[in-house]
């Protein structure tokens, strides 16, 4: 079974048409209302990984600059006030903040390691 992506694909090979995605895990054929619950997760999932690659190519950008302007890697006070926002964000959304703040933590880290390696030649 295939599903529809419900947004528009961009960047590096985006046509701007939708995405179409492998459905994973399908339901079995006499329970519809959970194939429909799953068909939305993979949906969701789907997008999920098109906006982290997004702003991984936003960051990687970022990092380029800091490397040819010697900025630091890392920016404290920034993340600090970016892991606040999302907790509340988090909190306004009914989500567990502290599970927004571990994911944006995660996040972080990563962005870290790819301004490290720009900063040190490494792409």
């Amino acid at each position: 079974m295939v599903i529809i992506d419900r947004h528009w694909t961009s960047g590096k090979g985006g046509s701007g048409l939708l995405a179409q995605v492998p459905m994973s895990d399908d339901a079995p054929a006499s329970d519809p209302v959970l194939a429909g619950y799953r068909s939305s997760i993979d949906n969701i999932d789907a997008a999920l990984i098109h906006m982290l690659a997004e702003r991984f190519r936003i960051t990687k950008a970022v990092g380029a600059h800091k490397a040819e302007t010697k900025l630091p890697t890392s920016d404290p006070g920034r993340e600090d006030r970016q892991i606040t926002r999302m907790r509340k964000l988090a909190e306004d959304a009914s989500l567990d903040p502290e599970f927004s703040e571990k994911f944006l933590r995660f996040i972080i880290e990563e962005v870290i390691r790819h301004h490290e390696q720009a900063r040190n030649g490494k792409s």
